[in-house]
């Protein structure tokens, strides 16, 4: 209850400041596809798997939104992030059937070369693609309306803010269930699962679909802000930053993939303005100093788990009057 209140007030501050520094709504709309793509690795880690691929569904998005947008001038932004997604989730599908029969580093490695393997042919088709250029887009319609790029960039944060709180609550809502606690049986104890009659394999598919769904999400929601496309949208470094993401803000809850990209482009922005030439340094040394003083992420160490039972009914074990 009370992550979901924190949840709120922070997406009224961002909007808040969005409306009242113009500057801002780039660098907020950014940090909420990172969180939202980093909520996506987020699913895997509870499974135990780490992918270091998974920024190509949000290249597959973004090119699908590319394409529908040159090929259809008036179609409306909300069905060109609807059909980037539903691209992701079929790609999700179609490579999960493979990716899952691994665990481990042969699962990071196999995604990290299907991503490499995509960013190539991205930049060699250029007639297609447009090559390393990548291929640019007007911009389109929103919610029916059409807006100049302040009303247009405001349409966007609204649209981020609200996907990320309701994906976010929806996600650690999956994190609860049934199909979410099998999901972390995985990573617990596999064996376990099979003898139960469950599929580990069909399990860790249907968490890499959500993954693959969030991650394309973020990837359609970027193409539109930026208006342009390209395969570094799809380049390991940028799965990289997912990874870091994640494991910043933690798996612990839904909420550390989001503290995870705030402090992400806090150092990033801060960064390049006073180390401009070495700011990747300091993103090291935030990596190293979470992974010493806090193993499990930052909402491994915050007592999000208490907040959530705070509410729970208290079941009396006192016997019964008149009962031995």
């Amino acid at each position: 209850m009370i992550a979901g209140i924190l949840s709120v007030i922070g997406a009224a501050i961002c909007l808040v400041f969005g409306l009242i520094f113009p500057w801002m709504k780039v660098p907020i709309i950014v940090g909420l596809c990172y969180g939202l793509a980093a909520l996506g690795v987020a699913v895997l880690m509870r499974a135990g798997q780490v992918s270091f691929g998974h920024a190509m569904y949000s290249c597959i998005a973004g090119y699908t939104v590319a394409f529908f947008a040159r090929a259809y001038p008036a179609l409306d932004g909300l069905l060109l992030v609807a059909a980037g997604v539903v691209a992701a989730v079929v790609a999700g599908a179609i490579i999960g059937l493979f990716v899952v029969r691994y665990r481990e580093i042969f699962f990071g490695m196999l995604n990290l070369a299907l991503s490499m393997v995509l960013y190539s042919v991205l930049g060699k088709f250029y007639e297609i693609t447009g090559g390393t250029d990548g291929l640019r887009l007007e911009r389109p319609p929103f919610a029916g309306f059409h807006f100049d790029r302040s009303g247009y960039e405001t349409a966007l944060l609204v649209t981020a803010l609200l996907a990320s709180l309701v994906l976010g609550a929806l996600v650690q809502r999956y994190f609860g269930s049934a199909a979410g606690e099998a999901l972390a049986g995985i990573k617990t104890n596999e064996t376990r699962l099979e003898y139960l009659g469950m599929s580990a394999r069909r399990i860790l598919w249907s968490g890499y679909m959500i993954s693959a769904a969030l991650c394309g999400l973020a990837g359609a929601l970027v193409v539109l802000l930026q208006g342009l496309v390209t395969p570094e949208l799809g380049y390991w470094v940028r799965s990289g930053e997912f990874v870091f993401i994640a494991i910043l803000g933690g798996s612990a809850h839904a909420l550390g993939a989001f503290i995870g990209a705030v402090v992400f482009q806090v150092i990033q922005l801060v960064g390049t303005m006073l180390l401009a030439g070495t700011w990747k340094m300091l993103l090291g040394a935030t990596l190293i100093l979470v992974i010493l003083v806090a193993p499990t992420g930052i909402t491994g160490v915050l007592p999000i788990k208490r907040w959530g039972k705070s509410r729970e009914p208290k079941i009396s074990l006192q016997p019964i009057a008149g009962e031995r």
